[in-house]
């Protein structure tokens, strides 16, 4: 009987276990993020594909085995007993293709370019699907922070409205002042509604990143990144270094390898046959033979694959290039945002938002004894919370400016 109390218990324990589950981190997050985002699996399965395709570029052509049998005489028919007996002329011929021009080499190499592009392409889709889930990320710290703050300002309002509503039974406020601080409750109250709806979207947008389907649970660790100056010196040096710009080269060597295999089109193969044939109208009854083809390039010298071939190689060079100057400007804004985004941080932090508490306390104080009027105690609790506001959503651009500013220059944490 206790063994199936225990048993029926189970079910609770684990549901509050899960209820009472551990905050989220960042770097529990960016884990999940590599085993389980879609972009990630999916980039993972195109490099998988371009591992193969090296093992079949590197193919030599099969050789062929045919056989006929042709009726020799209709008239006395194919004859009695065994197959050594009847009257057939029966040819074996086996033949193989030989490749010239280095055709072979040259789709090997090629197919091995593709494959490093593709590895270069899987660490870069790491890379940027890092940066949108530091993005989402620290939105959603800034949604978890402004919904307490917001929370908090209504709970305030309430709290007040019950003090209110004893001094206006007592003839202390008048309506008009109840009035507005009604006002002020209930807009502060949607405030809070809307910051909740914000918190929700953002946190489905990290759980749909790190392919979490239940989002229910899912609480974030409230760590801001280090307010600290980046080591912004010698990145653009580093530039080819960077996956996206990895995979153009390797894609401009696959291209060159492809101009060279469609100009060693012209180079003619060979195809050698060996056949052994019987045949009972004659007197050694078994003959032997040797067979040579080879493509006559009459009517047509594969000038559209070297066309083609020629317009590819210039394409990927252009892209190559298109890809090295994005990376450069990339480099710059984000250099630019995160400077930006850092003064601005400092500058709240010390100055603005320890001012805006300072008076925001004196005013509350001041009001509780009588000394200011209603007019400025709501304008102090507007600022306020516009400060605090403001300081949420500061250190959020500065983390999101930080960031960006390491998946634009610290790309070699993409290949771990």
């Amino acid at each position: 009987m206790r063994f199936r109390f225990r048993l029926l218990l189970l079910p609770l324990l684990f549901s509050v276990a899960s209820a009472h589950a551990a905050p989220l981190t960042l770097a529990e997050a960016e884990t999940r993020l590599l085993q389980s985002n879609h972009a990630v699996l999916a980039a993972r399965r195109a490099l998988e594909g371009a591992t193969a395709d090296i093992t079949t570029a590197g193919q030599a052509p099969n050789p062929t085995l045919s056989y006929s049998a042709t009726d020799y005489s209709p008239r006395s028919g194919v004859g009695r007993g065994s197959l050594g007996d009847k009257r057939l002329d029966q040819t074996v011929l086996i033949q193989q293709q030989f490749e010239r021009g280095n055709r072979r080499e040259l789709r090997r190499t090629g197919a091995e370019a593709l494959a490093q592009a593709a590895e270069a392409d899987y660490a870069d889709t790491r890379r940027q699907q890092r940066l949108a889930l530091h993005q989402a990320w620290f939105d959603w710290l800034a949604a978890t922070e402004k919904k307490r703050l917001l929370s908090e300002t209504a709970e305030l309002y309430k709290r007040g409205m019950v003090a209110t509503d004893l001094r206006l039974r007592l003839g202390d406020v008048s309506r008009v002042e109840a009035g507005r601080l009604r006002i002020e409750a209930l807009r502060a109250e949607n405030e809070a509604r809307g910051a909740t709806a914000d918190y929700d979207k953002t946190r489905n947008e990290v759980a749909f990143l790190i392919g979490e389907a239940d989002t229910r649970q899912l609480e974030p660790a409230l760590i801001w990144p280090p307010l600290q100056p980046a080591d912004m010196a010698g990145t653009d040096l580093r530039r080819d270094e960077r996956p996206d710009v990895r995979a153009a080269n390797s894609r401009m060597q696959a291209s060159e390898r492809r101009r060279e295999l469609a100009r060693s089109l012209t180079t003619r193969d060979i195809t050698l046959g060996a056949q052994v044939e019987r045949d009972p109208a004659t007197i050694a009854g078994v003959t032997y033979g040797l067979t040579v083809s080879v493509p006559l390039f009459v009517r047509y010298g594969y000038e559209g694959e070297k066309a083609r071939a020629e317009s590819d190689y210039y394409a990927a060079q252009e892209e190559g290039e298109r890809i090295r100057q994005r990376v450069s400007v990339e480099i710059g804004r984000a250099r630019a945002d995160l400077a930006a985004a850092t003064e601005k941080l400092q500058r709240i932090e010390s100055e603005t938002l320890p001012q805006a508490r300072e008076v925001g306390a004196a005013t509350e104080f001041a009001y509780r004894k009588g000394a200011l009027n209603l007019n400025d105690l709501l304008d102090a609790r507007r600022i306020l919370r516009a400060v605090e506001l403001e300081a949420v959503a500061a250190r959020a651009d500065h983390a999101k400016a930080r960031a960006a500013w390491l998946a634009a220059t610290e790309w070699e944490l993409a290949r771990q």
